[in-house]
């Protein structure tokens, strides 16, 4: 399967945003099944290349895809779809923390990783190691690379200081933080030239030194000790 995205998936998902009703996808569904055949080859290549710098074990490039019907339940915007082609690959084993994601839409196609909404025993772990020692992260996300590429950390905080600690701590600006998430954004230029692949998983590999600081605080205690 091809692994680049079209000029005709983005003519579709720009559609969709003028049509989303389902009379219209309906109607257009042909296009829909091809188009999203489109984005699982680009996520099954992705995989592939993947394979040669980490462990994944998301299995396939369709496995991988969100689906692209929204779950109105809880939402005031009712539009039954989502413009946009999401995926997320797992990395494998408990020692290898964190996750890629990528997200494509016309003016807006970004990929990220991290940890989004981490468990309270995860978050509490890396709240205690940032609080002991915070120089190993600053220096992650302070490095040259890293600010090139993914400017600073994203992620929902406290309004002042997370319970337990003081809003005076030298390093409250990192742990206000709820989740600690990094992105990169990429025009529709971008996303549609040959090398966009080339481009995600050279992104991706530069989050492997905050990955690879997250995993070992995770995989440890506050003393160092590897957790059973």
């Amino acid at each position: 399967m091809a692994a680049t995205i079209t000029q005709s998936n983005f003519t579709f998902l720009k559609d969709l945003e003028k049509n989303n009703n389902r009379d219209w996808f309906t109607e257009h569904k042909k296009r829909y099944l091809a188009e999203h055949e489109n984005v699982v080859g680009f996520a099954d290549a992705l995989i592939a290349a993947m394979g040669e710098v980490d462990n994944i074990e998301t299995p396939t490039g369709k496995k991988s895809l969100f689906r692209i019907y929204r779950d109105t339940r809880f939402s005031n915007n009712k539009t039954p779809y989502k413009t946009h082609w999401s995926g997320g690959l797992k990395r494998a084993t408990k020692l290898l923390r964190g996750g890629y994601y990528f997200h494509i839409q016309p003016g807006e196609s970004f990929v990220g990783g991290g940890f989004w909404g981490p468990n309270p025993d995860d978050l509490k772990r890396i709240r205690e190691d940032i609080a002991q020692d915070d120089s190993e992260l600053r220096k992650i996300i302070g490095d040259k690379t890293f600010v090139e590429t993914f400017g600073t950390l994203h992620g929902d905080q406290v309004k002042t200081a997370p319970k337990g600690y003081s809003k005076d701590h030298p390093a409250i600006d990192l742990l206000r933080y709820k989740s600690y998430t990094i992105m990169r954004s990429f025009s529709d230029k971008e996303v549609l030239a040959p090398d966009f692949l080339n481009q995600v998983v050279d992104t991706f590999g530069k989050m492997r030194p905050f990955f690879d600081y997250m995993s070992e605080v995770l995989t440890t205690d506050s003393n160092g000790n590897p957790l059973h």
